[in-house]
């Protein structure tokens, strides 16, 4: 039912939310949810092998309140290219896709991955650089709204510090945002392990 504001207009009030259901695989994730991908379905992998910059893997898991992975998740990823530019500027790598989509499959003992390359740093709104990082947006059953949250690197520990938009996180909660990197791969793989309550809590933004 709408309402009449003070200057004449109408105020529709907010939709109820709901949570992603079972279209978060069937429209989203299609080979998750057995069924044929697209020729133009938005996978994990988010830069051709042409892409300027370094190769690496993401791995992680979403992890709930009593420390159980979460099923049925779909991680949205977004990042600027090599030199720090994201896809909707001229100047972007055009091998590199900028966005990708990860939904741990039966087999995944439900780690999401990505394959990508380390992102460029980015200007903060003050002018100065940000560190380079990843923006991930998580979709799940259970989550009415998605939670949208940064990940960056700790061998970027230099630019970590720096980062105008990190360093306005409270010291005890930044690690919750540092993806570690790990050994043994053919390329730099580094794990980001997201808990969405607990004392561990990953920091979650309002974008």
């Amino acid at each position: 039912m709408t309402q009449p504001t003070e200057d004449g207009g109408l105020m529709y009030p907010e939709s109820p939310s709901q949570t992603a259901g079972p279209y978060v695989h069937i429209g989203l994730a299609l080979e998750v949810a057995g069924l044929p991908p697209r020729d133009d379905e938005i996978g994990p992998e988010i830069a051709t092998p042409d892409a300027e910059g370094e190769p690496v893997e993401i791995v992680g898991r979403v992890i709930d309140g009593n420390g159980d992975t979460v099923e049925g998740i779909l991680v949205e990823a977004w990042q600027a290219d090599a030199n720090g530019v994201y896809q909707t500027d001229y100047r972007a790598d055009r091998a590199f896709r900028g966005f990708g989509r990860s939904a741990p499959g039966e087999h995944d003992a439900g780690e999401w991955s990505l394959h990508t390359i380390k992102p460029g740093r980015v200007p903060h709104p003050n002018g100065d650089a940000m560190a380079p990082h990843i923006n991930l947006m998580l979709f799940a059953r259970g989550i009415n709204i998605h939670l949208n949250t940064r990940l960056y690197f700790d061998d970027e520990a230099d630019a970590n510090a720096a980062c105008p938009f990190l360093t306005r996180v409270p010291p005890s909660r930044r690690d919750t945002l540092i993806a570690t990197r790990e050994n043994g791969s053919d390329k730099p793989r580094y794990r980001f392990e997201i808990h969405l309550q607990g004392p561990q809590e990953t920091v979650f933004f309002d974008f």
